[in-house]
């Protein structure tokens, strides 16, 4: 059982208790917040995560409304670890990306892996525009999408800043995964190209060719020796769980010795710019 699943039934249990010490049974509960039974259940066994609104409710129903901030501080810690895209985007991309570049500035090195897309501080502004397009549709999230590209361009300037370093490995895949028009793909394997070999950036691209360690698995991104963020599709989970931290590290190392870098690297580049044609 993962810490995430474990927090979210201790809180379910806190909740059973507050019902039970009110002498109300779940449907008498439900009734008096105007839920699904259900919706009861489920919170109570840790199958449903609550809502801020949702803890507010219950605090007050059961007659215990100062314990709120209380339940809050236990959903706030629960989040930390699993934030569901449906919450994280409720304000829109931006506020997302503002993150993001609060955890990149806290960090001194920074490895992505990407199997799938090329990671966002290494997009130009219309590549990066067409995945949050695509990611808002999917989530029916706020269309801030310009103000949250800006975003995502501040981001990079951690890029050029002295003492930081940034190690990026992607898969050939990610090169030619056609998430945009072939123009707008074009320029930003130029501008993939032209990253390779600045100081502060270390890329590596694991070819079609390559004998693979161990399947591609899902991207990930490890902050110093820390934290681990994972996006799946429907939340971001945040491990900092030293064992995990360490798991991810070795994969890292792995996927690490089956990547080209330097020239080699830019030749994958290119070989994938010259298969759009002249775009």
């Amino acid at each position: 059982m993962s810490d995430f699943q474990r927090a979210r039934e201790a809180l379910g249990v806190r909740l059973q208790q507050l019902r039970g010490d009110a002498g109300l049974t779940g449907r008498a509960l439900a009734a008096r917040l105007g839920w699904p039974h259900s919706k009861i259940s489920k919170l109570e066994n840790g199958r449903q995560t609550a809502t801020p609104h949702d803890l507010t409710a219950w605090a007050g129903a059961t007659g215990h409304p100062a314990l709120s901030a209380s339940l809050q501080a236990d959903l706030s810690t629960l989040e930390t670890h699993y934030r569901s895209w449906r919450r994280r985007l409720a304000s829109g991309h931006q506020p997302a990306q503002q993150e993001a570049g609060a955890q990149e500035r806290s960090a001194q090195v920074v490895r992505a892996y990407e199997p799938n897309v090329v990671p966002g501080m290494l997009q130009t502004p219309d590549y990066a525009r067409h995945v949050l397009l695509a990611s808002a549709a999917l989530h029916q999230s706020p269309r801030d999408t310009d103000d949250a590209v800006r975003e995502r361009m501040r981001r990079q300037e951690l890029l050029y800043a002295p003492g930081r370093h940034f190690r990026f490995i992607l898969w050939e895949g990610a090169l030619r995964a056609r998430v945009c028009p072939p123009g707008v793909l074009a320029s930003q394997l130029d501008r993939l190209s032209g990253l390779v070999g600045l100081d502060t950036v270390r890329i590596g691209v694991i070819p079609f060719s390559a004998d693979l360690p161990l399947t591609l698995r899902h991207g990930f991104w490890i902050h110093d020796q820390s934290y681990v963020t994972v996006e799946t599709i429907n939340a971001a989970l945040h491990l900092d769980d030293q064992a995990d931290v360490a798991l991810y590290l070795r994969a890292w190392g792995m996927y690490e010795q089956t990547a080209a870098t330097d020239a080699e690297a830019r030749r994958i580049i290119v070989a994938a710019r010259h298969s759009l044609g002249a775009t």
